[in-house]
């Protein structure tokens, strides 16, 4: 078990964590037709939207309020209003997701009451879906403010439950914010392999995927549709990625009685192998031939890979569930995960397999990876990663010196097995050949759990 502790360093050196509302914003860009919206000073919004440009690569929908110093000190109503009233009659959204920064939070602002003044005073607005989010950026982390948003969603958005027919193949999936939309197109793959059909909130593979649209649109151009999102509650079961998003998935779960199976990560052998078990049980069929040989494609791969990564010491930071997937699957692999940095508390790090987990920065990261075989943690770990001559994999947000950070895929069998390529000619390609101690180390071949459904 892990130790747990909190830097106490008097400032911030080299950031690693991301502020809330970002968070949140990002998560509301996964539904269909939508504008987030940061209710606070402009910067706050500015520097957001710089830093999903640069990641993605696209056109990002995002808006303001523009707090001043007066608004700021007398409150911030006739911003929220006017802010609404013009996102309304120019971009035409049909959600508005609203977040909170630190001068809004410091300020006090009701700023649900102040959407219960601006439904009365504008009826013309009843169209348009307001879902608001308390997300103080002097407070939690990226992964927060999206849980955050996507627990709102469910409470505003989700309809009650509805009979389709006597069993539903429908199921819902909550993805965390350290999944891509590469990743998400490949979970979609997986499960309508299983004849299930999936509703993901948020989708971000549909608006943030990289593909060029028809024709230019102010909102998201894509992602989960208001309809699907009310019909949520008809599902067979939701399927929840990433601890950050239990609280999201027993939301659903009391409002509409779906039951949950939440997967703390998907990335490894074992942890694939617990997914296809689940989905062959709930949907009654077996396992597809493609992933099965996918899956003896990962174990060839394991096996080709583990001379290179066995032994060799890694430096992580990251959110916490991508560091916990990122952790334990190395750990898997022969690795040693010499320094594990993190940005918020969460119940998943105290089983990741290091010493110690430490919330603090890339500075600390750096501090603790001397001496290690590869970092892994965002762009902005890449000076760290240069002064002390280690090799650096790019993965989380932002990635800004690379292309294709929206493509990358590391979950499921596919995923897995080319996370181990990809990592793996990092060590080659830096002269780290394997150590004859290093070859006796075994292979987990399988899992118990899924012989039945794949044998």
């Amino acid at each position: 078990m892990a130790k747990v502790i909190v830097s106490r360093k008097q400032c911030t050196v080299n950031p690693l964590k991301m502020s809330q509302p970002i968070g949140a914003a990002l998560a509301f860009m996964g539904v269909e037709g939508t504008m987030p919206l940061l209710h606070g000073a402009q910067g706050c919004t500015s520097f957001g939207l710089v830093l999903f440009v640069r990641h993605f690569r696209e056109a990002i929908p995002l808006q303001t309020t523009a707090m001043s110093e007066v608004a700021t000190v007398l409150g911030g109503f006739d911003n929220v209003e006017q802010a609404i009233v013009n996102i309304a009659n120019r971009t035409h959204p049909r959600l508005i997701g609203i977040c909170t920064t630190g001068v809004a939070e410091v300020k006090g602002d009701d700023l649900k009451g102040f959407l219960k003044l601006i439904r009365a005073n504008h009826p013309e607005l009843g169209h348009i879906a307001l879902v608001n989010v308390s997300t103080p950026d002097f407070r939690g982390a990226f992964q927060d403010g999206w849980s955050a948003a996507v627990t709102h969603m469910v409470e505003e958005l989700v309809g009650t439950p509805m009979l389709e027919g006597s069993f539903s193949r429908r199921v819902n999936v909550l993805p965390g914010c350290h999944l891509t939309p590469g990743d998400i197109d490949e979970l979609r793959d997986i499960f309508e392999s299983f004849s299930l059909d999936p509703f993901f909130l948020p989708d971000l593979s549909g608006s943030l995927d990289g593909h060029v649209p028809a024709e230019f649109t102010p909102t998201t151009l894509g992602g989960i549709s208001l309809e699907h999102i009310q019909r949520m509650g008809s599902a067979c079961w939701t399927i929840a990625i990433g601890e950050q998003m239990r609280g999201a998935a027993i939301t659903l779960e009391h409002r509409t009685g779906v039951p949950y199976k939440l997967f703390e990560r998907l990335t490894g052998l074992s942890a694939n192998d617990e997914l296809m078990g689940f989905l062959a049980q709930i949907s009654g069929v077996p396992v597809p031939r493609n992933y099965r040989r996918l899956r003896s494609q990962l174990i060839d791969a394991m096996l080709d890979g583990h001379f290179y990564f066995g032994q060799k010491k890694v430096a992580i930071a990251a959110e916490p569930d991508l560091l916990s997937t990122l952790a334990h699957w190395l750990s898997e692999m022969g690795c040693e995960i010499q320094a594990a940095v993190t940005t918020t508390p969460s119940p998943v790090l105290e089983r990741i397999p290091s010493e110690e987990v430490l919330i603090g920065d890339l500075e600390d990261l750096e501090s603790r990876a001397v001496g290690a075989d590869l970092i892994v943690t965002h762009s902005h770990g890449r000076q760290a990663a240069e002064r002390l001559g280690i090799p650096h994999f790019r993965v989380g947000i932002p990635i800004f010196d690379r292309l294709g950070a929206g493509h990358q895929v590391t979950v499921g069998y596919r995923g897995t097995r080319d996370l181990i390529c990809t990592i793996g000619n990092i060590f080659l390609a830096n002269g780290h050949e394997p150590t004859p101690d290093t070859w006796r180390q075994p292979v987990q071949e399988t899992s118990p759990l899924v012989q039945l459904h794949i044998a």
